[in-house]
Order: structure tokens, then C-alpha cells, then sequence
């Protein structure tokens, strides 16, 4: 082992411990022992940032297949409004100044900070108005005849996210009240009269972080997950050509026009048998599909595959499911796609939030219909009733996670980002 590599992971699995711990202690313990970025303050002039809340692409650090992983290190903060009935202007200002005090302390970027506002159901029900129709903005509910998650109600939801444990652990503390300077900026409002936190979530994506965070239930003690991978299952995800593009996602037309919608659910993985017993061949043909296991394409986590999960090279699934009694994760999903492309972006990451292998599976679409399409075309109920396939053993992933709780929310543009109206008079 080369000198100096089990001092840096480490480094990187107290990092992700002390941001999913949270709170000005883990912060400092945080900025004790990771490398203290040299980062710039944001811009001066804020119009220069994306109307659109949701591009980041243009700001990630892509690897040469362009795979958009996203910032390594999350924090999701769950959010009530303090006060009964609609929410008041002053307020809204309030939150907006405390947004743009962020984005002067770092840069628009995975090595400065990237975050974002949605809003529930639950919140523009507080309006004597409807959403548009322009909106499709879906209740959430149970997806699948094998899962009854709990239901997420806040009123909003932050996603805050950086390569930088410090960042995003800066930034919530700066939010809820406990922290006066960032990064050289003064932070003199906050959301703490607006808003009661009731909830925090937090992950990791990217090489290294789920290999040395694999101490927790649902991953066999044998510590299987391989060092390169980006995620728990041992294998690549958010393939530039099996994502919907942000503009694909955009909302269009009506007064939430550059927003989109958003969904999350947090996924329990069970990862024994997946390890212990499943062979490679198995796993490779359960998370893409058998003809990439007969034929051997994907080598290691599936990075030699480019841009792509190459599901042209597959069957349907259909017909795997009729002649391999198998089908994979990945060509069930495909079947979702429109014009050759998925109709959703997935920016989920990895958690041990509980102690326990989470999957926070986070995504944007243009309309809730589109994840639920989607989620559907993932379960492969028709599938099982059409041939050999159990209704989740060798039906992909399915026997390898269960979902406990799932949220629908409008992500506005920026513009619109500050408690909202139902029906916004621009």
C-alpha cells in the first residue's frame, strides 16, 4: 500500500462522518482534519448564475465517460415553515438573502457549492390557489404491490452538495443560524426564523467513498464493495446517454417555467446475497442485462463502457425474461425512454444515515408522471406475469432494496426559489 493511503481514507471516512453527523462540532472536527480547500467567494454579480436551480452539469467535474456522478458529499435538510397559513413576503426576503449570502461565500461549482430549493404538495396547499396546470406535481404514494413507504410532507426541502465535507456542512450551519462568516463573507440573516429543520439526510457519491464506508448493515462483513467504485452495488451509474438531459427536464411553459419537478426516495440496500452469493455473472446481468454477462463487456464497475450502459446491445426485456428467466435493471428501465433518451436525471448518492446501506435516490423530470412511468418500467410487474421471473428474485435489483420513504417536490427556477406562491404574479 502506497505511503500515506490509509492515513487519506481515513480522512475520507471521518469526512463523511462529521457531515453526517452535522452540527458546529462536526464542522470543526471536519475543517481539523480534511484538506482546507482554497476557494474563491462567488461571484459579484449574482444574475450571472443559472435562472434554472437544477443546472449543474455544466459545473460538475466530468471523468472521461462524462459520467455525472455529481459533488461528492450531500446533505438533504427537510424543512417546515414556522408559521400557519401562507407563507409572507417578508419572509421570502429573508430566505432569499440568506440564499445569495451562499452563493457569494463559494462559487457555483462541485469544488464551491451547489444547492437547491424545492417545495411539496403539502406547502401549496397552504395557497387559496391551485399549481397550473403547467405543473404536474403528484402526491407521493406507494409505487410498487411490495413497498409501503412513509411519506414525506415537509414544507421544503435544501439539497446542498460539494466535493467538500466542510462546504456543505458551512453552508447548512450558516442556513439554520450557527454560523457568522464563510469562507470570508459575513452571514448576518438566516433561515431560522422562517423555518424549523425537521429532518437532515446525508450521503457520498464518487471512487473510494462507499469501499470505505462499508461498515454498516446490509453489506456483508467480508468488505466487498471494490475500492473504485462510486457506489454501493460495485457499479457506475449516471451514464451521460442513459439520463435525461436538464434540458429535458425543464419545465416549459407557465409561470414555473426554467423549474422542474423532484423526487426522493430513501432506499434500504440488501447487499448479502448480492455479494456472498450472487457471481459476477449474476450481478452483471441483474443491474444491465444477460447478454452483457455472456459476453463479458463490462469489466470491472462498468467504466470501460464509455458514455453509455450500451443497452443496444441488449434484447428487450421481454425477451430475456421469456429465454434467461433473468432480466437486468438497466433494460427495464430503458423501456422508459422517449425519443432514445430516459425522461428522468438522476442525481442519487449513497448513505449510512442509521447505520444502515441507504441509496437517497433523487431525480428530476419535467412531470411526476415521468418518474412514476419510470418507476413502473423498473418494478417489471408485466414482466413476472409474463414469464418465469419472480415478482423481484431475478426481476434486476429489486430483491436488493427496500423503499421506507418517498417525497415529490417543485423545484422553481431561482427566480421563484423563496416560498413561492401557488400561482406566481411575476
Amino acid at each position: 500500500m502506497p505511503a500515506g493511503t490509509e492515513r487519506g481514507l481515513s480522512r475520507r471516512t471521518f469526512v463523511k462522518a462529521a457531515v453526517a453527523i452535522g452540527g458546529p462540532a462536526a464542522l470543526s472536527a471536519c475543517v481539523a482534519r480534511e484538506n482546507a480547500p482554497d476557494l474563491p467567494q462567488g461571484p459579484n454579480d449574482l444574475s450571472t448564475l443559472p435562472t434554472r436551480q437544477h443546472a449543474w452539469n455544466e459545473f460538475l467535474a466530468l471523468g472521461d465517460n462524462d459520467n455525472h456522478l455529481g459533488p461528492r458529499h450531500r446533505v438533504l435538510l427537510y424543512l417546515r415553515y414556522r408559521k400557519e397559513g401562507t407563507p409572507t413576503r417578508k419572509d421570502g426576503e429573508q430566505m432569499e438573502r440568506a440564499l445569495r449570502t451562499l452563493e457569494r461565500a463559494y462559487p457555483h461549482s462541485h469544488d464551491g457549492l451547489l444547492f437547491t430549493v424545492s417545495y411539496s404538495p403539502a406547502y401549496f396547499e397552504r395557497f387559496n390557489e391551485s399549481l397550473p396546470q403547467s405543473v404536474d406535481l403528484q402526491k407521493p404514494k406507494a409505487l410498487t404491490p411490495f413497498e409501503a413507504p412513509e411519506l414525506d410532507r415537509p414544507d421544503a426541502v435544501v439539497h446542498l452538495a460539494s466535493d467538500h465535507g466542510q462546504v456543505v456542512l458551512g453552508a447548512e450551519e450558516a442556513l439554520v443560524g450557527d454560523r457568522k462568516n464563510l469562507n470570508g463573507v459575513d452571514i448576518d440573516v438566516s433561515l431560522k426564523k422562517v423555518f424549523e429543520r425537521i429532518d437532515r439526510r446525508t450521503g457520498f457519491v464518487g471512487d473510494g467513498l462507499p469501499a470505505d464506508n462499508q461498515d454498516v448493515q446490509g453489506i456483508p462483513d467480508s468488505e466487498p464493495v471494490p475500492d473504485d467504485s462510486p457506489l454501493y452495488m460495485g457499479f457506475k451509474s449516471g451514464f451521460d446517454k442513459n439520463q435525461a438531459t436538464e434540458d429535458d427536464v425543464t419545465i416549459n411553459s407557465g409561470p414555473f417555467t426554467g423549474g422542474t419537478t423532484q423526487q426522493i426516495s430513501t432506499i434500504k440496500l440488501h447487499l448479502d446475497q448480492w455479494y456472498e452469493q450472487d457471481s459476477r455473472y449474476q450481478r452483471v446481468g441483474k443491474m444491465f442485462c444477460p447478454a452483457h454477462a455472456e459476453s463479458g463487456i463490462v469489466e470491472g464497475d462498468g467504466d470501460n463502457l464509455g458514455n453509455s450502459s450500451r443497452m443496444d446491445d441488449c434484447p428487450p426485456a421481454e425477451k430475456s425474461a421469456r429465454e434467461s428467466g433473468l432480466v437486468g435493471h438497466s433494460q427495464k428501465a430503458a423501456r422508459a425512454r422517449e425519443n432514445d433518451r430516459p425522461v428522468i436525471l438522476r442525481r442519487d448518492f449513497d448513505s449510512t444515515d442509521g447505520d444502515e446501506a441507504t441509496l437517497h435516490f433523487l431525480s428530476l423530470q419535467q412531470d411526476t408522471t415521468d418518474f412514476t412511468k419510470t418507476r413502473e418500467s423498473m418494478t417489471g410487474t408485466d414482466l413476472a406475469e409474463e414469464s418465469a421471473l419472480g415478482r423481484k428474485n431475478n426481476n434486476g435489483i429489486l430483491q436488493y432494496m427496500s423503499v421506507t420513504r418517498r417525497g415529490n417536490y417543485l423545484l422553481p427556477p431561482r427566480g421563484l426559489r423563496a416560498l413561492p406562491a401557488a400561482v406566481p404574479r411575476q
